[in-house]
């Protein structure tokens, strides 16, 4: 990669507003969506997740953490979810303070497929076709052998269609503006796309325009559901997290990009964007709408001591219209702040703080002295946003 200089705050592009179908973004900065494992067992979001998310209300835009569309798509324990009544009521507290302290969100809808065990959802997970994950998961009891899911029916198929777009409308009625479909990270719509988890021989299985019609068929029913402009879908082009293995990368997702094009989504998002790669700069050519690209900062090692903040400028001159950072806002509730002055970056705590529950490596870390002051306060924290 090349190493292009940061930019001086005063020329920086990272904090030009934008817009985004129908919110207009004070910055060009989103907070990833990132599990931490703080809802009840049943998946309904804690009142401490309010806390969080609106102590990084200046985020240009929130994407909340990945929710299921239905039960069988839970993942680990404590993973919010978002159809039934009682998700909706507890992701409103959220919405609520979120947009109290000046912010904009969007909700992940994420189904695990075979990345699921019945000690966490109670059901047998479903798969593509029935090959298991590669590796142990994490349950409520430790991590335990990953199970054979099972192959779903076409029917199946079609019903998991209807519960996404049943889910972005529960996900508007909790007060997000829109919903992001994740079609990336070795979930249930990734392994639809890759060849090592789709055996199918079926019109869902095969060559290409088979492989992405799952995909594609769930952005069509929420896009239905809740406007066009209201949805995103995240991509991982070549990543092999969670045993993926997608075989032909090139050949997926120009595929991909063309069809979903077609259906209007507000925005792509590109997860471990390269802008040296050919294939992203192809996805930037491709896509004529919002590009959202998430850069490579290294997981487990140490933040960047710039917060991420070259890498950001890099993918912005590439072509990307917003960047994506995660760990940087985990560890960093005032994160446009230090990378508009050039603040240090507080580090990441211990990893295991992500997932453990409660409020330590969550919502204890420090902001800087001056803004210290307004994060109990929605009127001053709307005012520290445009500082």
């Amino acid at each position: 990669m090349t190493n292009t200089p940061v930019e001086s705050p005063a020329q920086s592009h990272l904090f030009d507003s934008a817009r985004l179908g129908p919110l207009e973004l004070p910055n060009r900065l989103v907070m990833a969506p990132m599990t931490r494992n703080r809802a009840t067992a049943d998946g309904v979001p804690l009142p401490l997740m309010a806390t969080y998310y609106s102590q990084r209300a200046s985020a240009g835009l929130i994407i909340a953490e990945a929710s299921t569309p239905n039960a069988v798509g839970q993942t680990y324990p404590n993973i919010t979810a978002i159809h039934e009544d009682a998700h909706v009521a507890g992701w409103r507290q959220v919405t609520d303070a979120v947009h109290a302290a000046g912010g904009r969100m969007f909700l992940q809808l994420q189904h695990g497929g075979r990345v699921g065990h019945p000690d966490n959802s109670g059901l047998t997970p479903v798969a593509p076709s029935p090959i298991p994950l590669p590796e142990p998961i994490h349950t409520a009891s430790g991590r335990r052998p990953a199970v054979v899911p099972r192959e779903m029916t076409v029917e199946e198929i079609r019903s998991t269609v209807a519960d996404f777009a049943a889910a972005a409308r529960k996900a508007v009625d909790a007060g997000f503006a829109g919903v992001e479909v994740h079609a990336a990270n070795g979930y249930l719509l990734h392994q639809f796309l890759a060849k090592g988890t789709n055996h199918r021989t079926d019109a869902y299985g095969g060559p290409v325009a088979h492989r992405i019609r799952f995909v594609v068929e769930v952005v069509e029913a929420v896009a239905d559901a809740i406007g066009p402009d209201r949805v995103g879908i995240r991509i991982a082009p070549g990543l092999t997290v969670n045993g993926i293995d997608e075989g032909d990368t090139e050949d997926i997702y120009p595929a991909l990009v063309a069809a979903l094009n077609d259906l209007g989504p507000a925005y792509l998002h590109v997860v471990f964007a390269d802008p040296d790669q050919p294939l992203f700069q192809d996805i930037r050519k491709a896509w004529p709408r919002t590009l959202i690209a998430n850069p490579v900062l290294g997981w487990g090692r140490p933040l960047p001591a710039d917060g991420g903040r070259d890498a950001a400028e890099r993918l912005l001159a590439a072509g990307a219209d917003l960047i994506s950072l995660g760990r940087p806002f985990l560890a960093n509730p005032d994160l446009v702040e230090r990378l508009r002055t050039g603040a240090p970056i507080n580090p990441v705590r211990e990893e295991g703080l992500m997932y453990t529950g409660g409020e330590r490596g969550y919502t204890d870390y420090p902001y800087l002295p001056r803004l210290a002051a307004t994060i109990h306060s929605p009127r001053a924290a709307r005012v520290a946003d445009h500082l």
